[in-house]
């Protein structure tokens, strides 16, 4: 397959996977579920962030063991629009707005959340988020909850202006793998005073 063809491919395989998940009621099945297919598209795929020299003794990814109470519904608040835009390489800039910011994550993990638009062609919501272990636990980027242009979707908001966000399924940008990537990382805004220890982390050490 062409470069074009082996992207489309991981592309849908993530959609796909995402819309398993969203199907599943039976969320820690569906959090298993993209626990296995996450190490099985990182260890064979093309597409892989994970170098080809690397891969025989990477793993997949690690993950805190599933925490159902970090799995919280939020109301989404709407805010003035603001725009952000990011250098990422050589695949230009990329702009963001705020269109929310979360209300309902204060006192569980001492902050709150703004979503973002991605513009561009039909555009798509963005979540990045750092927290307390962002460089120690996890990668000090921060890491992304929802990326819907990726196929990264947990799912929107009810008509009831409700959200599920489910921290078990947070993930590090590809950048934390390779220097082939530039992401977009956590605007400040979007820095959480408490731990999450929930989604994906560094490998603990055997030492």
């Amino acid at each position: 397959m062409t470069e074009a063809e082996q992207l489309w491919d991981w592309r849908q395989r993530i959609a796909d996977l995402y819309y398993a998940i969203r199907s599943n009621s039976d969320i820690v099945a569906a959090w298993h579920l993209w626990c296995d297919t996450r190490t099985s598209l990182f260890l064979d795929h093309s597409q892989s962030p994970i170098e080809v020299a690397e891969r025989q003794a990477f793993k997949g990814p690690t993950t805190f063991p599933y925490d159902p109470s970090l799995r919280l519904t939020v109301r989404l608040e709407p805010v003035m629009p603001e725009e952000i835009t990011f250098a990422t390489g050589a695949d230009g800039d990329l702009s963001m707005r705020s269109f929310a910011r979360t209300e309902g994550l204060m006192t569980r993990l001492g902050g709150e959340l703004t979503l973002y638009w991605i513009q561009g062609y039909g555009g798509g919501v963005f979540l990045p988020f750092v927290d307390a272990t962002s460089g120690t636990e996890t990668y000090g980027g921060g890491r992304y909850l929802l990326d819907t242009i990726k196929g990264g979707d947990l799912g929107a908001a009810g008509s009831d202006g409700t959200l599920v966000l489910d921290f078990n399924f947070s993930y590090f940008p590809s950048c934390a793998y390779s220097s082939r990537y530039v992401c977009p990382l956590a605007p400040s805004g979007n820095r959480l005073s408490g731990a999450v220890r929930a989604g994906e982390r560094h490998p603990i050490s055997k030492a």
